[in-house]
């Protein structure tokens, strides 16, 4: 699978804009300001249907423009797949994938496995624990839609219980019979959430851990741990003993939404503890393994953007990605970086073809 070419038209500061793809390797450069990020996250929202830097989907529309429109050709299994996303101004977006429009865009997440490592994964270390579940969540995600529709049908149960609860408030009132009806729902699908996650983490962290090995070239030990409060007790047991403190609250205190991870170096909080390079490297092996771990899955090997990689890391590091490109571990990759010579002399180390676009 390779993205062949990408049409954008009033996508943030693209007015109208075609770029025709290599199959392996793709370089945008120029200043800060011209658009280079743009360009993969417009790539980035051909497979997942939103922003990878901004969650507002109106502000991805060029200014004083009503609508934006991506449009991607991609070599699928030696056929070409069209999938465009649009927005218009004051209507629901819009994605469809040869003429067909998706009813959910949840069917769609997985089709086009794809893996972005930016400056903005630091917020995994730095946000709370809500970041870090969505990271959880988007690696099982593209591999296992059944897990996927369960996670939604949880947030719809979980969103209806709280406004059960803010009801019994406002109200003055209290029924546990109807409390309960969404106490089962919401461990019917919770459990199944945490079970999943559980596995999946099994599978994740020795990945990890080889890949934060490698990057770094350290005898540093590395650490990610599932924090879950259904680990303590059985979840529909939790939920009852935690009915006193949700009814003061006015929303649900237990349950898998407050699952975290923790990232640790040598035992400790690498936030606290993990100098600048420590946190690159772990932040790098989460999404090398990310794209391990997808791949093994589907049998695909995912799109891997890397936005302004060389700005942010060390040459040994820069190198240490580098050689895994050269192994044709990869398949399609996309570079942003502010220095055209020194990505073309990245990427000429790989012996693989390449294409450099002048922004």
């Amino acid at each position: 699978m390779y993205l062949q070419k990408i049409t954008l038209v009033n996508f943030k500061n693209f007015e109208t804009q075609t770029f025709d793809f290599q199959e392996k390797i793709n370089c945008f450069v120029g200043n800060n300001g011209v658009g280079k990020t743009n360009v993969l996250d417009a790539i980035y929202y051909l497979s997942f249907a939103k922003s990878y830097f901004n969650p507002v989907a109106t502000q991805n529309i060029r200014h004083s423009e009503d609508f934006f429109m991506i449009e991607g050709e991609y070599q699928i299994d030696n056929k070409i797949e069209t999938v465009i996303c649009s927005l218009k101004r004051g209507s629901k977006k819009v994605v469809k994938r040869n003429g067909k429009i998706y009813e959910k865009f949840s069917d769609h997440i997985g089709y086009l496995p794809l893996v972005i490592i930016s400056p903005a994964d630091r917020d995994l270390i730095t946000d709370g624990s809500d970041t870090r579940r969505k990271f959880i969540d988007s690696v099982i995600s593209q591999s296992d839609n059944k897990y996927l529709q369960t996670l939604i049908k949880y947030n719809k149960v979980l969103v209806q219980r709280n406004s059960l609860l803010k009801y019994f408030a406002v109200n003055r009132t209290f029924d546990a019979l109807n409390l309960k009806v969404y106490d089962e729902q919401l461990a019917r699908y919770g459990n199944i959430v945490y079970e999943k996650r559980k596995i999946f983490l099994n599978e994740f962290i020795p990945i990890f851990k080889n890949r934060y090995k490698i990057i770094s070239n350290s005898l540093e030990s590395v650490a990610l741990i599932y924090k879950s409060q259904l680990n303590e007790g059985v979840f529909l047991e939790l939920l009852a003993q935690s009915v006193a403190r949700d009814r003061v609250l006015q929303y649900t205190s237990t349950g898998i939404h407050k699952d975290d991870l923790t990232f640790e170096i040598d035992g400790h909080p690498i936030k606290k503890f993990g100098s600048q390079g420590q946190q690159k490297s772990y932040l790098i092996a989460l999404k090398l393994a990310q794209f391990d771990f997808i791949k093994a899955q589907s049998n695909v090997k995912p799109i891997l953007l890397l936005d302004d990689i060389f700005d942010k890391l060390d040459d040994l590091r820069v190198a240490q990605i580098i050689s895994l490109v050269n192994k044709d571990e990869f398949g399609q990759l996309f570079i942003s970086d502010t220095h055209k010579e020194r990505t073309e002399a990245a990427v000429k180390v790989t012996k693989q073809p390449y294409k450099i676009f002048q922004l």
